[in-house]
């Protein structure tokens, strides 16, 4: 009996220390994946030798009696394209037409001087080879997750692969930007700063809105290089098959994390309307992957974020990202969604367990609002009977008592 004791003693001091040990690794690797996005992103921006991303306004303008067009815009630095579209220039020689003839007061003008510049600024601020370059490689990549996706060919370890091609791909080597949360986030600040849309930003949005329509917020599971990040993070603090967290994880309940999200962008709109203060600018997590952009206050919430995306799946995702709201309505009419043959299912609920949020369990029992679901795979790979596809079509329900009186979590 003694003997008995002393080998139960020694078992669970050593499988003590090796759960120390495995604790240890995960906030070692955690550490030094960060160390190493930061110092890759920091090469890679300098490579690209980045333009800078601030739209200068114009605060006052010379206005003098009888001035023309052409006067008013040298005096001013404004150039003649920008002259054309502030009045409306049919021609060239309508640059000799005084500012007067053309009807507009000093503060329309003004508006109309600030709108044109900042459309322009925004242009010259974009490197247009590098985003060509990148939504190449979305449309390339998506289409090839996409293609592992339905052949259930997503497994714990090509995942974590996967993650890190996308971090290494669209965050590291591209940059910061274009990113799908900054064509929302952009925009709205934008529109109330200067009164002006910016077409190709629209034009991005519109892509992503329609990826997100065709497969499940593909360009938000595997596309996005912040959300890659946090998912990739998350997946370094769970056991060997990916199914449940060494430190443990939670799963905040929708109600919370889509309320949060609802009234950052709430206040975030009303901010720059009010007072042209965009919020996000000075903490935007996405520069982490433009580091010599990164403020102070920027760095804090940063790493506040990547630590808590240990243990929280995508955080910033679920409670403040802007795309986030509006890819999650239109989520609900995606194309190719995570399916349940509820013929083959067994009721065990292993895939509820092993999904890294709380979608899982509201698709596997319809009984209620459907959270966010970043088609992770994590569902398909744990079913046991190989019940759950990524597959198109509407969702069946599942028959009465199949899980019994169990309400979802």
């Amino acid at each position: 009996m003694v003997e008995l004791a002393r080998n139960a003693y020694h078992w669970n001091l050593r499988r003590s220390i090796m759960g120390q040990g495995q604790k240890l690794r995960i906030v070692l690797s955690f550490l030094v994946f960060l160390g190493l996005v930061v110092a890759l992103s920091s090469v890679s921006e300098t490579l690209w030798d980045e333009k800078p991303e601030k739209i200068s306004l114009k605060k006052e303008l010379v206005f003098q009696e009888g001035m023309k067009v052409s006067e008013f815009g040298k005096m001013n630095g404004l150039p003649d394209p920008l002259l054309k579209e502030v009045f409306g220039l049919a021609s060239q020689e309508d640059l000799q037409k005084t500012v007067t003839e053309f009807h507009l007061s000093e503060e329309e003008i003004l508006r109309q001087v600030n709108r044109a510049m900042a459309l322009q600024s925004e242009h010259e601020s974009k490197n247009w080879l590098k985003i060509a370059v990148k939504f190449f490689l979305w449309f390339f990549f998506l289409g090839f997750v996409f293609y592992l996706m339905r052949g259930r060919r997503v497994t714990s370890g090509s995942r974590k692969w996967l993650l890190l091609s996308g971090i290494i791909l669209f965050g590291i080597v591209l940059g910061s930007d274009p990113s799908p949360m900054g064509t929302v986030k952009d925009a709205i600040a934008l529109l109330a700063k200067s009164g002006a849309i910016f077409p190709p930003r629209a034009i991005a949005l519109a892509i992503f809105l329609i990826l997100v329509f065709l497969a499940n917020k593909f360009i938000c599971s595997w596309g996005c290089q912040f959300g890659t990040l946090q998912d990739f993070i998350f997946r370094l603090n769970r056991d060997s098959n990916d199914r449940k967290g060494v430190l443990k994880q939670f799963k905040p309940r929708f109600v919370v994390t889509n309320t949060a999200r609802i009234v950052f962008i709430g206040m975030f709109t009303l901010t720059a309307f009010l007072w042209a203060t965009d919020l996000v600018e000075p903490v935007d997590p996405f520069r982490i992957f433009a580091p010599t952009k990164i403020a102070w206050a920027g760095g804090l919430l940063i790493a506040a974020i990547a630590m808590a995306s240990l243990f929280i799946y995508r955080p910033w995702c679920h409670f403040f990202c802007p795309f986030g709201l509006i890819g999650w309505l239109v989520e609900k009419k995606s194309l190719f969604k995570i399916k349940v043959n509820y013929d083959t299912c067994i009721a065990c609920e292993a895939c509820a367990k092993a999904c890294p949020s709380t979608v899982m369990n509201a698709i596997l029992k319809r009984e209620r609002t459907i959270p966010d679901c970043f088609s992770c795979a994590t569902c398909i790979e744990t079913c046991p009977t190989r019940s759950i596809n990524f597959d198109s079509g509407k969702r069946d329900k599942p028959s009465q008592g199949k899980f019994g009186n169990e309400k979802a979590e």
